[in-house]
C-alpha cells in the first residue's frame, strides 16, 4: 500500500526522488492521513492543503541546519511523516504516541511546540537574528504561516521588526481561504482580491509560458521577469501593504504544483532581507469530501470511507457542555436584545453557528485576535450591551492584559465563556485549559464560577448576565452530565451540598463533581460517608466553606486546574484568613508540570482525578487500607 513513504527516514532521502516519485509519494502521505482520521478525531483538511508545500520546502531547504516554523501546528502532519516518524504515525494523538502538533522532543526538525496561531514570524525572526549573533548567519529561517492566522496582532509586529531589521527571513503565506470557519475581515477581503484579479492572474499565466519559451532560461532572466510582474502586481494590488513593512512580496503561487513551488522557493531562497512568498492552497486537497467542507473536516469525526468516496460519519450521540453554552447563549440573546457573542475564529469549534445565524447582527467572528475581541466586547459593554466572549481558555490567556486594563479595571459587564477549560484530551499541553482559574481570579471585580453539570451551566449564564460587573465561567471539553435531585438557586458567593457525611469532606469545583460523586458512593459502600460540596464560585467564595472545613475531619478539594493559584489555592486562603484551625486539606488538581496529550479519562486517571484516585485520597486521608485493585495509590496534596 505504501511503497515510498517507508523508505523516507529523513527529508534528505526525498533528494534521490524524480518528480514523479515526489507526486506519487504526495498521494501515499494523503492516504497516511486519511489512516489516521479513520480511527480517530485528528486534524485532516489543513494537513492534506500542505502536502506538497511541506515537499517542496524539504526539498529545497535542508531543515537539518536551516529553520522552520509551522504556524499553526495542527498542519504538521507532513511534515511528520518524512522526517523519520511514519512507523509511529498511527500513534498520533494518543496517549505515548506522537504529539499532534510540533513537539521538539520528538524530532530535532520540530524546533518549537506551537499550538496558537501568529507566533511563527517573530520565532523565525529570532532565530534568524540569533543565529547571525551566533556566527551561523547563513542558515534559513522559515515561517509558514496560514491566512487565517495573518491578522493575528503579534504577526505584524514581527513584519515591522523585520522589515527594519532586514534579516533574511521567508515567510511562507499558506492562503487557503479559511481558518478553522472561513476566514474574516479586511485582510480576507484584500487576499480575495489578489486571488481573482483578472488581468494579474491572466499576466501571471503568460509570464510563466514566457519563461518556458526562452531557450536556456537562466536565473538572472527568471528573476528579471518574475521582477518585473511583482512590480505591476505590487502597483495594483498593494503588495505593497507588505513592501511598506519592509517585507518584499512574491506571488502568489499555485500550491499543489511541485514544480512551481519549487522552482518559486528556489527562486526567493537566496534573496536577501525578509521575503513574503503568497503560496496559494486548498484546504483539504486530495480528498473530495474535505474540499467539498473543509470546515467539517477540519478536525472530523472518526468516518469510514468506500471507493467512491462516500463518508460514514462516526458520530457520537453524547452531549458536549459546549452544546450546552451554545443553546444557553443561543436563548440569551433571544431573551434581551443587548446581549451580543463574539468568537476568534472559533465559531464551529464553539457550535456558535445557529445563534450566527439566527442573530447575524449580534454574533461578532473578529478572526484569530483574541485581544481584540476582550477590547471590542469591552466598547460594547460600555455603550450599554451585555457581550459574551466565547474563547476556549488556552486562547484567552493571549488577551490577559485586555481582561485587565479594558474590563476588570472598568469593572464593566462582559461574560467570559471559557470552553475547553482543564483537560482537553488528544490535543495535549498547548490546548489544555490549565491555568484560567489562577489568572482569572487575580483581578478585582472578577467573578469566577465553574459548573458542577448541565444544569449549572445554564443557570450560571442567566446569573452572569444579570450580574453588574465582569463574569468568567468555565467548562470543559467533555460529556455533559447532570445531577438529580433539588439544587440550590444560583447566588453570588454560594456553593452547595449534595452528598452529607460526617467523616470527611470533598469539595468539588467544576464538573470533576461527578467524580467525587462516584467516590463518595464507593466510599460509603465501604462504611465511610463523605459530605460533597459544589463549589460552583471560586471567586468569590462561599464564607460557609470554611465553618465546614472547621468541622471536619479532613478535607480534599477538587479541581481541573493547576493547583498553584487555583481553586484548592482560594480554599487555603480563605481557611487563613478566618484563622481556623482545621485538619488536613489535601489539594487535588493538575501538577506542576505540562501534562502531555491523551483521552480525558486516560488523563483524569493517571493524575488521580477520577472517581478511584478521589476515593484512594480519602482513604489515606482517614487512616483506611489496603487501596483496593486498580485505585490510585499515591494522590499527594499539590500533585
Amino acid at each position: 500500500m505504501f511503497e515510498i513513504l517507508p523508505s523516507i527516514l529523513s527529508p534528505r532521502d526525498l533528494h534521490g526522488l524524480s518528480m514523479e516519485q515526489l507526486e506519487a509519494l504526495a498521494v501515499e502521505m494523503r492516504r497516511a492521513l486519511c489512516e489516521v482520521a479513520t480511527s480517530r478525531t485528528a486534524h485532516f483538511a489543513s494537513n492534506l492543503g500542505v502536502v506538497e508545500l511541506c515537499l517542496a520546502l524539504h526539498r529545497v531547504f535542508d531543515f537539518s541546519r536551516d529553520r522552520l516554523i509551522w504556524d499553526t501546528g495542527h498542519q504538521i502532519y507532513p511534515h511528520k511523516l518524512i522526517t523519520g516518524r511514519f512507523a509511529r504515525f498511527g500513534t498520533i494523538r494518543t496517549r505515548g504516541g506522537l504529539m499532534g502538533y510540533p513537539n521538539p522532543e520528538e524530532s530535532p526538525y520540530d524546533l518549537f511546540m506551537t499550538g496558537h496561531a501568529g507566533c511563527s514570524v517573530s520565532t523565525a525572526l529570532g532565530l534568524a537574528s540569533g543565529d547571525g549573533l551566533r556566527g551561523a548567519g547563513d542558515r534559513y529561517a522559515v515561517a509558514v504561516i496560514g491566512d487565517g492566522a495573518l491578522p493575528s496582532g503579534i504577526v505584524f509586529e514581527a513584519l515591522n521588526n523585520a522589515g527594519f531589521l532586514k534579516k533574511k527571513l521567508l515567510v511562507i503565506l499558506n492562503d487557503n481561504k479559511m481558518s478553522i470557519c472561513p476566514r474574516v475581515g479586511g485582510l480576507a477581503e484584500y487576499l480575495d482580491t489578489v486571488r481573482t484579479n483578472p488581468w494579474y492572474r491572466g499576466f501571471k499565466h503568460q509570464a510563466g509560458e514566457l519563461i518556458k519559451g526562452v531557450p536556456m532560461v537562466g536565473e538572472s532572466v527568471e528573476r528579471m521577469l518574475t521582477s518585473v510582474k511583482d512590480s505591476i502586481k505590487t502597483t495594483l494590488h498593494g503588495g505593497a501593504l507588505f513592501e511598506a513593512l519592509g517585507v518584499r512580496y512574491f506571488g502568489p503561487v499555485e500550491g499543489h504544483s511541485l514544480p512551481n513551488l519549487i522552482r518559486y522557493l528556489e527562486l526567493v531562497k537566496d534573496e536577501e532581507g525578509p521575503i513574503l512568498l503568497h503560496v496559494l492552497t486548498e484546504k483539504g486537497h486530495g480528498f473530495k469530501p474535505a474540499e467539498a467542507d473543509p470546515v467539517f473536516f477540519h478536525t472530523p469525526a472518526p468516518f469510514e470511507c468506500d471507493d467512491e468516496c462516500v463518508v460514514s460519519i462516526k458520530k457520537s450521540s453524547s452531549r458536549a457542555y459546549t452544546d450546552v453554552a451554545s443553546a444557553a447563549i443561543g436563548a440569551a440573546l433571544r431573551r434581551d436584545p443587548r446581549v451580543t457573542v463574539m468568537t476568534a475564529a472559533m465559531c464551529q469549534g464553539n457550535k456558535l453557528e445557529p445563534v450566527r445565524e439566527e442573530f447575524p447582527d449580534r454574533f461578532f467572528d473578529v478572526g484569530i485576535c483574541e485581544s481584540h475581541a476582550v477590547a471590542f466586547a469591552a466598547g460594547q459593554a460600555k455603550a450599554g450591551c451585555r457581550p459574551i466572549v466565547d474563547i476556549y481558555s488556552t486562547f484567552l490567556q493571549r488577551s490577559f492584559d485586555q481582561v485587565f486594563q479594558e474590563v476588570a479595571l472598568q469593572n464593566l459587564p462582559v461574560v467570559f465563556m471559557m470552553d475547553r477549560a482543564g483537560l482537553t484530551g488528544p490535543d495535549g499541553p498547548t490546548h489544555h485549559g490549565a491555568f484560567d482559574l489562577g489568572y482569572m481570579r487575580l483581578f478585582p471585580n472578577m467573578a469566577v464560577l465553574a459548573p458542577g453539570d448541565e444544569h449549572d451551566l445554564s443557570a450560571m449564564l442567566d446569573w452572569a448576565l444579570a450580574h453588574d460587573g465582569p463574569v468568567a465561567i468555565r467548562y470543559p471539553k467533555a460529556a455533559v452530565e447532570r445531577h438529580e435531585g433539588p439544587r440550590a438557586v444560583m447566588e453570588l458567593g454560594r456553593a452547595e451540598t449534595l452528598a452529607e457525611g460526617g467523616d470527611g469532606l470533598v469539595i468539588a469545583c467544576g464538573t470533576l463533581l461527578g467524580e467525587a460523586l462516584r467516590a463518595a458512593a464507593e466510599l460509603r459502600r465501604e462504611g465511610l460517608e463523605i459530605a460533597v460540596v459544589n463549589a460552583r464560585f471560586v471567586k468569590p467564595l462561599d464564607p460557609g466553606i470554611a465553618d465546614r472545613i472547621e468541622t471536619a475531619p479532613w478535607t480534599v478539594t477538587l479541581e481541573e486546574n493547576a493547583v498553584q493559584t487555583g481553586f484548592g489555592s482560594a480554599v487555603l486562603e480563605a481557611v487563613n484568613d478566618a484563622g481556623i484551625h482545621c485538619g488536613p486539606i489535601v489539594r487535588l488538581g493538575l501538577p506542576d508540570r505540562f501534562v502531555e496529550h491523551g483521552e480525558r479519562s486516560e488523563l483524569l486517571a493517571a493524575l488521580g482525578l477520577d472517581a478511584a484516585g478521589i476515593a484512594s485520597a480519602c482513604r489515606r486521608l482517614a487512616g483506611r487500607s489496603p487501596v483496593p485493585a486498580g485505585a490510585t495509590a499515591d494522590v499527594v496534596a499539590d500533585r
